[in-house]
């Protein structure tokens, strides 16, 4: 069966430049992994077929004989002064190339932070706030104390005592990994010797033990915005972790956490209270004052004839909407509160008023008819 043409095969047109052709492998080669397609016969066949055009099409010197010559450049010694061409098993050191974009996709992680002269980002840090919710109406300005690594002032973040200079890992030449071939794959895997920084240390800092940093307890004003609820995130940047030989600070995430209030219960914007009212003035009318948590009190008007669990508005009067957008509004929920330890005149105006009301409460009597026609009834 005749070859295919490698440019097809990647899916480039010819004279496509090394980035090109490096971009259509790489998808080419995620695309048709055998470990993605296994219900696919063909995947392994068409991976070797993709690894072999790269192979070819990525050297300057055999695309050039390809150009020219099409697959006869790599049979009986041509092209490449008799260098043994492109085999379709000889896929090792193509994918090899591209392994470092692929690792994380195949692996389902990323490669680590490990920058050049094994400089490596700092950890981010979580810090729990535990506010009341009067703090989280008005907002407020708070110092916390933060245990975290900072920078070692000894070496100056790079580990090295004296002003030393780390030195390029022998094993694996700087790069953190080493890469090993086993039959149809190459696996990548942390340097054993320099643990993946790239670099070693002869002589490292007698203050951090050639980290690069100490352990500190750093202290932080943090500005807390009003309208702030439990689960809320800050982001502090730059205020994590040092990173290890110099490497960029990670950051620091506060998370907020709103304890439960006596009086106010919150749902979201707006919040709720119960507010106790005398029989009186739940019957007769009037006003009350309630509190309010911005800590002033409003008086409120309660309508004649007020029955426990009615609720009424405070409009503008709940928390404030944590990014702008007013406020919500304070729901007040009335709770007629029944009289006790009462004297011998009052049980006496309670009875008499009770005398007086039968005649005021049509569903009462109603309901007490319907009992007693009940009853009737079942005698019957």
């Amino acid at each position: 069966m005749a070859k295919r043409d490698y440019y097809d095969v990647l899916g480039v047109a010819k004279g496509a430049d090394a980035a090109a052709i490096k971009k259509a492998y790489r998808q080419k080669a995620k695309e048709l992994h055998p470990d993605r397609n296994s219900d696919n016969p063909n995947a392994e066949a068409q991976f070797k077929e993709a690894n072999e055009a790269y192979e070819v099409l990525k050297d300057a010197d055999k695309k050039a004989a390809y150009d020219r010559y099409g697959h006869a450049a790599f049979e009986n010694g041509m092209g490449g002064g008799g260098q043994r061409g492109a085999h379709p098993g000889d896929f090792g050191s193509a994918f090899s190339d591209v392994f470092d974009d692929l690792f994380g996709d195949f692996m389902g992680g990323g490669r680590g932070r490990t920058g050049r002269g094994g400089a490596q980002r700092g950890n981010d840090l979580r810090y729990n706030l535990r506010i009341n919710l009067e703090d989280a109406f008005a907002g407020l300005q708070k110092t916390i104390n933060v245990p975290t690594a900072v920078g070692c002032g000894s070496c100056n973040g790079t580990g090295a005592e004296g002003g030393s200079e780390p030195q390029n890992c022998p094993t694996c030449n700087g790069m953190g990994k080493v890469r090993a071939q086993q039959g149809f794959f190459t696996v990548e895997r942390t340097c054993p010797t320099c643990s993946g920084m790239g670099q070693t240390i002869k002589n490292p800092c007698n203050t951090c033990n050639g980290q690069g940093r100490v352990e500190k307890e750093k202290s932080l004003s943090v500005n807390i915005p009003a309208g702030v609820e439990t689960g809320t995130r800050i982001r502090l940047a730059g205020e994590g972790e040092a990173g290890m030989r110099g490497g960029p600070t990670g950051d620091l995430y506060i998370f907020i956490e709103v304890n439960d209030h006596q009086l106010f219960e919150r749902d979201n914007t707006n919040l709720y209270c119960r507010v106790p009212v005398s029989v009186a003035t739940a019957a007769l009318g009037g006003e009350i004052e309630v509190p309010t948590i911005d800590g002033g009190r409003s008086r409120v008007k309660v309508p004649e004839g007020s029955q426990s669990g009615r609720q009424m508005r405070l409009r503008g009067k709940g928390m404030p909407a944590l990014r702008g957008g007013g406020s919500g509004d304070m729901f007040i929920e009335l709770m007629v509160e029944t009289p006790v330890k009462l004297t011998t005149r009052q049980k006496e105006l309670l009875r008499e008023f009770d005398t007086l009301s039968k005649d005021n409460n049509p569903q009462e009597s109603n309901f007490f008819s319907s009992v007693k026609s009940f009853w009737d009834s079942m005698k019957g």
